[in-house]
């Protein structure tokens, strides 16, 4: 399976990089990396794996998932040939408010 990572989720990314250098360092960024990639390994080989979001489950969708990579969250939707990865934020971000962001930008 491919997995593909949205630009959103890319930057996420490099926000997270860049604080995790930043306020912790180096090694603690490539830990936080080398979890993200195995995270995206399981996603090739098995995407039904993670469980739906509480937050999306609540508005009714069952289309995206979530598995937990460290200290993070990634958020993604398995289609039938490709894994969208929409999301990757810190696990106590607030999510609803991650999506509202997002939502209005959409409609900008």
């Amino acid at each position: 399976m491919r997995v593909v990572v949205l630009p959103g989720a890319e930057q996420h990314l490099q926000d997270i990089r860049r604080y995790v250098l930043n306020k912790v360092g180096a090694p603690a960024w490539a830990d936080t990396l080398a979890r993200l990639r195995t995270t995206v390994d399981t996603l090739k080989v098995f995407p039904p794996s993670g469980a739906v979001p509480d937050e999306l489950a609540e508005l009714g969708s069952d289309r995206y998932r979530q598995l937990v990579s460290g200290k993070n969250r990634v958020i993604y939707e398995p289609t039938a040939d490709v894994v969208y990865t929409h999301i990757v934020c810190d696990q106590r971000r607030d999510l609803r408010g991650l999506l509202s962001r997002r939502l209005l930008q959409v409609l900008r």
